[in-house]
């Protein structure tokens, strides 16, 4: 029997072009340097997975909500890491990682046809796909200013921040986003703000550096029209268990909890008190952003001596490089020497002359790419 299913308008996963390229860096005498996914490669710290281990008997429903010490540990985290002040549990929710949060973000809140979602110019694939779930039409703005006059036909119901970026690793600063914020509330519209880099912030090396846009600074002491988005999956490697959370305004987070308890959007228990262990120990965090940034150091000079200019990158996990050709020009060549990398037009057409380069190899593969270089 066939049944005819209406089109969602969903892109094609862009990551399926990339196969042929991936087929000849495998060929490479000495194998394939993937810098291509930004999924780490370094165990999950053991302090992590002995809590897993130590709530593997779950016979029960967990929350949707999330545990009070989860909460807890989210809102000591904020203030502790980010300097976010004011958070009650109330205002955190966990989600089943950061990607599905942001892929249905505009439908929990209610976004759809005929409503239209901000988004960078150079941006995660998942903001543009997000729009397209709810019915809505992601718009493409380099600044705010750039979306024209606005009537309550153009004026977007959300706008997504990304800050460090993806795939660029810019900051923005305490005055831009303050300037966001005001904007938004002057329009009536919600922000969602990417942070899942924040603790990767090579600049000066110290805690805090890139601001929340929950912070008093930017939000000015209120989280209203606000959410922050942040991912464990990076500074803990925790791709795996699928942990992450949204917090900021009450009203919003009750509005996203109230559709996900329906949808039985919940992250299962051993993982919650997996995540409460982690964010309560910064030790595995530095570990791990220690070894990052030696990695970072060594491509850097080794792209640089390939010919390729670095622009942005000042934090995240991945080098925004270009020769000031076309993206994949540059990933054929760097697939001759074994070396897969994510095409910059993955991002937008704003990218269509960078290369993606991720950290997130051994120090045996980065070496290698070293060489090559």
């Amino acid at each position: 029997m066939s049944v005819a299913l209406t089109p969602l308008g969903l892109p094609d996963f862009p990551w399926d072009s990339l196969a042929p390229y991936k087929a000849r860096a495998v060929a490479h005498p000495d194998g394939i340097v993937d810098l291509s996914v930004g999924t780490p490669v370094d165990p999950t710290p053991e302090v992590v997975q002995r809590a897993l281990a130590a709530a593997a008997d779950a016979p029960g429903y967990p929350t949707t909500a999330g545990t009070d010490e989860l909460r807890e540990a989210i809102c000591a985290w904020f203030e502790r890491r980010r300097g976010v002040t004011g958070l009650q549990p109330g205002a955190v929710l966990p989600t089943i990682g950061s990607k599905e949060l942001v892929a249905w973000l505009p439908t929990l809140l209610g976004i759809g046809a005929g409503d239209l979602v901000g988004i960078p110019a150079i941006a995660y694939p998942t903001y543009d796909v997000g729009a397209r779930l709810a019915g809505a039409t992601a718009v493409v703005a380099q600044s705010l200013t750039s979306l024209g006059p606005l009537t309550p036909s153009t004026t977007p119901k959300l706008v997504w921040l990304n800050s460090p970026g993806n795939p660029h690793g810019q900051v923005l600063g305490v005055e831009h986003l303050r300037k966001v914020v005001r904007w938004a509330r002057q329009h009536g519209v919600i922000v969602a703000s990417d942070e899942c880099y924040a603790e990767l912030d090579w600049r000066d090396g110290t805690v805090g550096t890139t601001p929340s846009i929950l912070h008093p600074d930017v939000c000015e002491g209120s989280h209203d029209g606000l959410l922050a988005v942040y991912s464990l999956s990076k500074q803990s490697n925790l791709a795996g268990y699928r942990s992450a959370f949204v917090a900021g305004d009450p009203e919003l987070i009750g509005r996203i909890l109230e559709v996900r308890k329906h949808a039985g959007m919940i992250v299962p228990a051993p993982v919650q008190h997996a995540m409460t262990v982690a964010l309560g120990d910064d030790t595995h965090v530095e570990t791990q952003r220690t070894a990052y940034a030696r990695r970072r150091a060594l491509l850097l000079d080794a792209v640089a001596r390939a010919g390729l200019r670095v622009d942005h990158s000042e934090a995240g996990l991945y080098l925004w490089a270009t020769r000031e050709e076309d993206c994949w020009t540059t990933v054929s060549d760097l697939a001759d020497r074994g070396i897969l990398v994510a095409p910059g037009a993955f991002y937008g057409e704003a990218g269509r002359q960078h290369v993606r380069i991720a950290l997130t190899a051994t120090d045996e593969r980065v070496a290698a790419a070293c060489a090559r270089l």
